[in-house]
């Protein structure tokens, strides 16, 4: 616990103390993640410090005229491993030299997730030879929509809905309001009782962890949080080969960006054109089979970074001492 303390508290006493106890031979950030006073710590303590797939834009503060701050942030990092060309492009035009392209290791994690799919019975069984539209990471404003597509659509669909946040009174509310027969996660305690799910067509997931490995069954997915802070994980799901459909908060993500490109994910704006993007699907069952392959290509082709990153760590690091670090 005092470990966890020291780590989550950002101020200079705990970035002080956690690293003089864990005496780390390097370490790592990843993407956003820039904790001023533990990287001039572990600068001043001469430990290499390493931001792996890391993303920039020109609006970001480390380029503005009063981001001199934020700025020496990035001076004092031993590498920076971006994810494109133009994030470099902007660190070079800066004067940081200390940076190279190296690609998301989230391809890689999504590409290990596929290869060691996870059998869920349950879900097979809801399945039942049907097309599953699968909801993840949703809030209020993407449920309010798919409660609509559920309750106007009259495809032969199976929906599943994993709602970012366990919320027994909304999960209850968002049951109440869709018409199709509607059955909880934790309710199916039996597999035998076959009516139990096989009747019903919308299955709400009620616990945390499950969704990567949920869209090994599905056809199609819709990822929440595109009308409010920004989407959540797109490959998850894009790895399995799903067309994807997200609201209009996803400039932020280069692989949202690219997938829209391809037109292999959609951009809902409002439930007409959630609706009217659904149905031509629906419609065009080769269709799916050709966006399929282009989402699986598409992220097979992103692969390596973890490779490229490990090349140049192996090559570069000092050696790590034999002995656990003290105090832990």
């Amino acid at each position: 616990n005092r470990m966890k303390k020291l780590r989550a508290n950002k101020n200079p006493v705990n970035s002080r103390h956690f690293i003089a106890t864990v005496n780390p031979v390097f370490a790592i950030f990843v993407k956003y993640e820039f904790w001023h006073f533990y990287i001039k710590q572990l600068h001043k303590k001469n430990i290499p410090v390493y931001v792996i797939s890391a993303v920039f834009r020109p609006s970001q503060v480390f380029f503005k005229s009063y981001g001199s701050f934020f700025y020496k942030i990035l001076k004092r990092l031993t590498h920076i491993f971006v994810q494109d060309q133009s994030s470099l492009e902007l660190l070079k035009a800066k004067g940081l030299a200390n940076a190279s392209v190296s690609g998301d290791t989230r391809f890689d994690r999504v590409i290990n997730t596929h290869s060691k799919k996870i059998t869920l019975p349950i879900i097979e069984q809801f399945k039942d030879d049907k097309r599953i539209f699968i909801a993840g990471s949703t809030w209020p404003a993407d449920e309010q929509l798919l409660i609509q597509l559920i309750n106007n659509n009259n495809s032969n669909w199976k929906y599943i809905i994993a709602p970012h946040e366990i919320n027994q009174q909304a999960i209850q509310k968002l049951i109440q309001q869709i018409k199709l027969p509607s059955i909880l996660f934790s309710t199916v305690k039996d597999l035998k009782d076959r009516t139990s799910i096989n009747d019903k067509q919308v299955l709400i997931i009620d616990n945390i962890g499950m969704l990567s490995s949920l869209y090994a069954y599905g056809d199609a997915a819709y990822i929440g949080g595109g009308f409010g802070a920004g989407i959540h994980n797109t490959l998850e799901a894009a790895v399995f080969g799903l067309p994807l459909f997200f609201g209009p908060n996803y400039q932020k993500f280069n692989e949202a960006r690219e997938l829209v490109e391809l037109q292999t994910a959609f951009v809902i704006e409002d439930f007409s054109s959630f609706l009217k993007t659904f149905n031509s699907l629906v419609e065009s069952p080769d269709r799916i089979i050709a966006i399929s392959a282009k989402n699986r290509q598409y992220v097979e082709s992103k692969s390596g970074a973890t490779d490229v990153i490990m090349t140049y760590l192996k090559k570069n690091l000092p050696a790590v001492p034999s002995e656990s670090p003290k105090g832990l």
